[in-house]
């Protein structure tokens, strides 16, 4: 299958339809079958305790499995979540970047469903597991 959007056509797109969450975002890999997407860490994604909060790792796995549909069927602003379930696994590292790593298990014309599964860099075990599901608009 070929990509609708490459990797810079899609930060454009975040940058231009996003600009309030664009920069906390970077694509690290891009294929037909999966994406990649790095959140850098600061202190606005830590709760108390030190850890990255569970709205963060929510709007990473969102983000992720956002543009892994754009990256298929091209830039369309109002394809939109209508499902998430989450489950937080354990605590991430302290003072690294979260990786989210998505794929797409079904992509029809009007829901695409999709698994993202987020990771501290450099640690294998993952801190959190998403299963979404994206409305897709229909074509005028």
């Amino acid at each position: 299958m070929t990509l609708a959007m490459n990797a810079d056509e899609l930060m454009e797109f975040m940058a231009a339809e996003f600009p309030q969450v664009a920069e906390q975002f970077r694509i690290e890999n891009l294929t037909p079958e999966s994406l990649t997407v790095r959140m850098p860490v600061s202190d606005r994604h830590l709760r108390p305790g030190g850890t990255v909060s569970g709205p963060s790792m929510f709007a990473l796995a969102d983000v992720a499995i956002y543009l892994l549909v754009l990256s298929r069927i091209g830039p369309k602003a109002l394809a939109v979540t209508t499902n998430c379930s989450i489950d937080f696994m354990r605590k991430p590292a302290a003072g690294v970047d979260l990786l989210a790593e998505a794929r797409l298990l079904k992509l029809g014309r009007s829901l695409a469903v999709g698994e993202v599964h987020i990771h501290s860099e450099g640690v294998a075990k993952y801190v959190a597991r998403a299963s979404l599901t994206y409305a897709i608009p229909p074509e005028r």
